[in-house]
């Protein structure tokens, strides 16, 4: 297992700029720590809570980006949907974001194949029109986006061993 490490002085100022700042100075501190490559590899040496920060910093970058298609599209449907990604968050007690996933899910299994493949950026862009189903979930995300964070960010600060030690 990787130690992450964050500078105790780092976090106080993160914890005082608002919850966003708070959350990605954990991932970053995580992405630090394993060079910044997401592979098998490196998740062996993160635990479980880690990983799961990462995949919400992924999740969250992605949909409020592009939604759950550009998600897709970027070839992370398989860290999102087929890791238990949302029986991790629902064991954060994040109920609404899990049920979310497993609809994404549902329709990650029924499109990803044309979501998936090459295509121009205009062929993208038709992606959203082709499959319209994703628009309702995109629309539930951006809306619970900020609540969802202080969820996190508060599981992050009540069990702060689990994501990083902490150097004074």
């Amino acid at each position: 297992m990787i130690e992450v490490k964050m500078n105790d002085n780092l976090l106080q100022q993160a914890a005082s700029e608002g919850m966003d700042a708070f959350v990605h100075a954990f991932v970053e501190a995580i992405r630090q720590s394993i060079g910044h490559e997401l592979t098998t590899d490196t998740m062996s040496q993160l635990n479980a809570d880690q990983i799961t920060l990462l995949a919400w910093a992924i999740l969250h970058e992605e949909v409020m980006d592009g939604g759950f298609v550009q998600l897709i599209h970027n070839g992370y449907g398989p860290f999102i949907f087929k890791n238990p990604f949302a029986k991790a968050v629902k064991l954060w007690g994040m109920r609404d974001l899990s049920k979310l996933i497993y609809d994404a899910h549902t329709l990650y299994l029924k499109h990803h194949e044309a979501i998936e493949k090459d295509c121009t950026e205009d062929e993208f862009m038709a992606l959203f029109e082709q499959f319209p189903e994703f628009d309702d979930l995109d629309d539930t995300f951006v809306e619970n986006e900020e609540s969802w964070t202080e969820q996190i960010a508060e599981y992050i600060d009540q069990h702060i061993e689990k994501f990083a030690h902490i150097e004074k």
